[in-house]
């Protein structure tokens, strides 16, 4: 029997994702484009309807919202969603259809001959027999992450309609996650006084992430010596050569193709150059710390052994970190995560607990000093044209959000 939740879910769904709001990396405005404002101030709009407490949208398109609790003494709870939808190079326009899946292959666009192959993925084997949400196969279907953004702005409705038992609840809306967690760093955790919080943009069913990856970004300026040909022969420094020189003293396995896991890894993304300078853009990813601490010293090490053969050119080296483990900030109060595995429990759904090779706006957070693990929205396939969330897995993931809420109001819930 279908979940009742699960139709104003898809209704809300449908009307986020209808609202263009893909991110843009080139962009230094928060945020970076005008349709995540826009659905800022459409959700605004919708928590000033069903009652919230201190509705709040700032500067930087960071929407705030308190649902006050009707369980004194409770902790204070908070919950993130991100407004931004990735751009992978397809259309930012999102057409949402529901299909249902009986194990054969699907038609998404009869127009572009865009099939979904069963054959392919197997992930959706468990949902034989069911409704998903898919795109047209000309975008992704953006469950990343405005499934979560219809589950919380469906909490906000239900528990403003109902009186369930609760403490307060704070509720953030973020731009710009899927370019660096800009959002989740530019919140005001003033407005955000939670005990902890908990991010909803995971994958599929039962998913529980508290390991994400430890990351930086480096950037290497190689500046050469420009010479005529006709007179280049000990005066040339090529930025160009530099760079690939640079980039050939890194072990070739310790790269995303290469690794899996809790493996960490170096990984040159964007390289350009001419003939008086060359740029690199590295990302350093590690879940250890002290093994993350060690790959970043070995990028200053590297440069610096650069700087020795060529000592004609010029190196300049800029590590940023961007986010860390959030395993690392829970310290020994497990709180947040043991609640997740007793809403699991009361749902009957196994946890898959995923070293994310990546990082959430909980990742930010947490580093921050606020514990903010992850669990899972049921969508698959995420920054793809075959981007999907199976109707129940959605509707799950509400029940879990609901039982969160109330656990954690509950005498022995924190």
């Amino acid at each position: 029997m279908t979940d009742p939740i699960a139709e104003p879910l898809i209704a809300r769904f449908f009307r986020y994702v209808a609202v263009t709001s893909q991110s843009d990396a080139d962009a230094t405005a928060l945020p970076s484009t005008p349709g995540q404002l826009r659905l800022a101030e459409m959700l605004r709009d919708e928590l000033d309807a069903a009652g919230a407490a201190d509705v709040h949208l700032d500067g930087n398109g960071i929407l705030t919202a308190r649902l006050p609790g009707t369980v004194p003494g409770a902790p204070a709870i908070g919950f993130v969603a991100h407004l931004d939808t990735v751009d992978v190079g397809l259309s930012p326009d999102v057409r949402p259809q529901r299909l249902r899946f009986e194990g054969e292959d699907l038609l998404l666009n009869a127009e572009r001959d865009v099939w979904l192959r069963a054959a392919e993925h197997p992930e959706l084997l468990p949902y034989r027999g069911e409704e998903i949400v898919f795109g047209d196969g000309t975008s992704v279907l953006g469950a990343d992450n405005k499934s979560a953004v219809a589950i919380l702005m469906t909490l906000a409705d239900e528990l403003s309609r109902r009186g369930a038992p609760h403490g307060d609840i704070l509720l953030a809306f973020v731009p710009d996650e899927e370019i660096g967690l800009r959002g989740a760093k530019a919140l005001d955790l003033a407005r955000f006084p939670a005990a902890f919080a908990y991010t909803i943009d995971g994958g599929e069913r039962g998913e529980v992430v508290h390991e994400t990856f430890n990351a930086a970004s480096a950037q290497i300026t190689i500046d050469g010596v420009t010479a005529h040909p006709v007179s280049a022969k000990g005066v040339l420094v090529n930025p160009i050569l530099l760079a690939t020189e640079l980039i050939g003293a890194f072990d070739a396995l310790q790269t995303p193709e290469h690794t899996a896991g809790r493996e960490g890894y170096w990984w040159f993304n964007r390289i350009g150059g001419d003939q008086a300078r060359a740029t690199l853009d590295m990302s350093i990813r590690d879940h250890d710390a002290g093994r993350f601490a060690g790959r970043k010293r070995a990028v200053e090490e590297a440069v610096e052994a650069m700087r020795a053969r060529h000592p004609r050119a010029r190196f300049d080296l800029a590590v940023t970190d961007v986010y860390a483990n959030i395993d690392d900030a829970l310290g020994g109060d497990r709180t947040a995560v043991e609640l997740i595995f007793r809403a699991l429990a009361e749902r009957g759904i196994a946890p898959r607990v995923v070293p994310m090779r990546g990082g959430t706006d909980g990742s930010a957070l947490s580093a921050r000093g606020l514990p903010t693990p992850n669990y899972f929205t049921g969508g698959l396939n995420f920054h793809s044209r075959f981007e999907c969330l199976p109707v129940a897995a959605f509707a799950d993931a509400y029940r879990v959000t609901e039982a969160l809420c109330r656990l954690a109001a509950e005498p022995s819930g924190a």
